[in-house]
């Protein structure tokens, strides 16, 4: 056997492999034996480039070049279901389908899935194409990140498939795969993930499938579309598919009556808890591709099928303690921590309690027993309190006067529901966050540091302040857990090449509290250098675009801070830009002043971004949604149907792109 024909033989058999386990949960070699193989296969590609194969088992690994994802228009439109919450709305879908159809049918009842919907392509065996949902005419081509994910089949098993077919499933993140990843997050510092259906989602649009691979994502097919299908019977086409190598539920039933549905409902309301992926509802739809046809569909749903929505799960559990977390502007966050109960498919410890008000509100005491609720969210509320179980004597909650880390005094300012810790240069948690914030893409964009290794430099007290990042040389932190000579040299190469970054981001990077991205640049452009800012009155400061008192005042205090004067100096002498040149200046004007603006749509020549940079630079104003406020749409092709018919409902006037750069004399 020559070498292309044992390419060909590894690539038969390591698909057959993932069938058996990933789909039949019956492996037959051990994982050993499997990654032996898979590394032979790996070699003699690599030797053999000309014999390339998209489908290869070796493409799960995902490739680590980045790319932008093409929009692809459905070939059939991916609508949304309609969703009801009770059981007798359940009984006017199922009444309403008989009196349509005036003859017998068949339900099937399937778990609705809580996860991110894909559209998936095959051609003479092969996936040729993966795209999500989208606005519902078209989607993301991602079809990289898709071959990652083990589930779902390269290439089918045996035979009797349609020569091109679509086959549509959710992705999902099991609930094992998501808990480890928000572990993970937490070490880190990184915001974790609200609910495994937003880091399935997050995780399906990343642009490296390098990383999307390693995130285990699982995958469940519910919907054949095609000509020449099997059967007529939706139910029967999807046993073919579990043939074929699909991951099709098992959970999926057929229903006569309307009390074998609701037996259904009732079941699964409960036992759903059991499952290894998140689930929040059952799917009716009516059996027969016939049927479903002479039904039809309405603008936004078929009229053929249903979701029925759990209700939020609730449990109850005592409450240990509260304790406080602080945020890099200080923010002060209560969290409940609560006997460990489970709750929608993962045991919850803690909860967010948000504020002050909120602890008053539910007039929680220690050792209450609270009702704890998680509809979709994996950060659970308490939304009440068993009185009638409260200890006599109990002690009240009450807020924390003074900061939990640094035992500074909180002060909550008017119109604000947070406390503040007002340390905001001693404080460690605000320390280490203020230098999070300063090299964040968006401020310095200092590549190769994260939270993780901000905190291992402030523990090897390399760095206090962010002035002391370009105080740091390769041979101090080469020397460290995890860090290399080479890792050290792109670190420093990045800090001296964050002096190019101009002063509005700056300016934003030095974190003033309630300074954010747009409000640093309407400030740049008012007070030109960081000494015209720093000599700024409250007056002056009030005058500028968009800038209250609030804001105002933060920045004059910013300022009046000897230590936050003495940063800007150590800054400033590191070579970093405070004054604006100007190039950053040119071309502003207030053509669109007064003007809030939304987005919606795919553009031709220039970016989203680069249209809210335009909208700011001509004194415009972003917004995300639309209201009475809106002045008008900038809208591109393929315009989100809910936003065209809220703005003609609001009659707010749609401009095309390039009547934009008209307006604004750039096109």
């Amino acid at each position: 056997m020559n070498e292309i024909e044992r390419i060909d033989q590894l690539r038969k058999e390591l698909h057959s492999h993932n069938y058996n386990y990933y789909i039949l949960n019956a492996p037959v070699i051990s994982d050993q034996e499997f990654d032996r193989l898979m590394r032979e296969l790996q070699d003699l590609e690599a030797k053999h480039p000309e014999h390339f194969d998209p489908n290869s088992p070796t493409m799960r690994v995902g490739s680590d070049i980045n790319k932008n994802f093409v929009q692809v228009e459905h070939v059939y439109p991916m609508l949304s279901l309609g969703n009801t919450y009770s059981q007798a709305e359940v009984q006017e879908f199922y009444e309403r389908i008989g009196k349509s159809l005036n003859e017998d049918f068949e339900i099937c009842c399937e778990m609705k899935f809580d996860g991110t919907s894909v559209s998936l392509i095959y051609e003479d065996g092969k996936l040729v194409r993966a795209v999500t949902r989208g606005d519902g005419v078209r989607g993301d081509d991602v079809t990289d990140n898709v071959k990652t994910i083990r589930t779902i089949p390269l290439v089918l098993q045996g035979d009797g498939y349609p020569k091109q077919f679509e086959i549509r499933g959710e992705i999902l993140m099991p609930w094992d795969v998501f808990e480890e990843l928000n572990k993970e997050r937490e070490l880190r510092e990184e915001p974790i993930f609200a609910n495994p259906r937003n880091a399935a989602s997050g995780t399906l649009k990343l642009q490296n499938p390098a990383i999307v691979a390693k995130r285990k994502l699982d995958a469940y097919l519910y919907y054949l579309l095609g000509d020449n299908l099997p059967h007529d019977g939706h139910y029967e086409n999807l046993q073919e598919a579990a043939k074929w190598g699909f991951k099709v539920s098992h959970i999926m039933r057929k229903a006569h009556t309307l009390k074998e549905i609701f037996e259904f409902i009732d079941y699964w309301d409960v036992e759903r808890k059991n499952l290894p992926v998140a689930t929040d509802g059952i799917v009716l739809k009516v059996n027969s591709l016939r049927q479903q046809r002479h039904l039809g569909y309405t603008a936004k749903s078929p009229r053929w099928a249903i979701a029925y929505k759990f209700q939020a799960e609730k449990a109850l559990t005592r409450l240990l303690k509260v304790t406080y977390q602080v945020g890099r502007t200080g923010i002060i966050t209560p969290v409940a921590n609560l006997e460990p109960v489970q709750l929608s498919g993962t045991i919850v410890k803690r909860a967010s309690l948000h504020n002050a008000d909120i602890i008053a509100s539910l007039d929680l005491h220690a050792g209450d027993n609270v009702y704890v609720e998680k509809g979709g969210e994996i950060i659970p509320k308490i939304t009440g309190v068993d009185v009638s179980s409260r200890i006599p004597g109990s002690e009240k909650i009450k807020f924390i006067s003074h900061c939990p880390e640094c035992g500074s005094p909180l002060v909550r300012y008017e119109d604000e529901a947070a406390h503040y810790c007002t340390n905001e240069t001693d404080c460690p948690p605000q320390i280490k966050g203020k230098i999070e914030h300063f090299i964040s893409r968006k401020a310095m964009n200092i590549e190769g540091l994260g939270p993780e290794t901000v905190d291992q430099f402030y523990q090897e007290r390399l760095i206090r302040t962010p002035a002391d990042l370009y105080d740091l040389r390769v041979e101090d932190i080469c020397r460290l857990d995890r860090m290399g000579d080479k890792s050290a040299e792109n670190i420093i190469q990045s800090i001296v090449r964050s002096k190019e970054v101009p002063y509005e981001r700056v300016l934003f990077a030095l974190g003033i509290r309630f300074v954010g991205e747009t409000v640093a640049k309407k400030v740049a452009r008012a007070f030109r250098s960081i000494d015209r800012l720093s000599a700024a009155t409250l007056d002056e400061l009030i005058h500028v675009d968009e800038i209250g008192e609030k804001i105002a005042g933060s920045i004059v205090a910013y300022f009046a801070n000897e230590k936050n004067r003495e940063l800007v100096e150590r800054l400033r002498r590191a070579g970093l830009k405070f004054e604006a040149a100007e190039a950053d200046l040119s071309g502003y004007t207030d053509r669109l002043k007064g003007k809030s603006i939304v987005i919606s749509g795919v553009f031709a020549h220039h970016s989203r971004d680069e249209y809210k940079e335009l909208i700011e630079k001509h004194g415009g104003k972003n917004v995300g949604s639309i209201s009475k406020k809106t002045s008008f749409i900038l809208a591109g092709e393929n315009m989100g149907p809910s936003k065209l018919e809220k703005a003609k409902a609001l009659n707010i006037e749609i401009i095309s792109e390039d009547d934009f750069l008209n307006m604004i004399e750039e096109a």
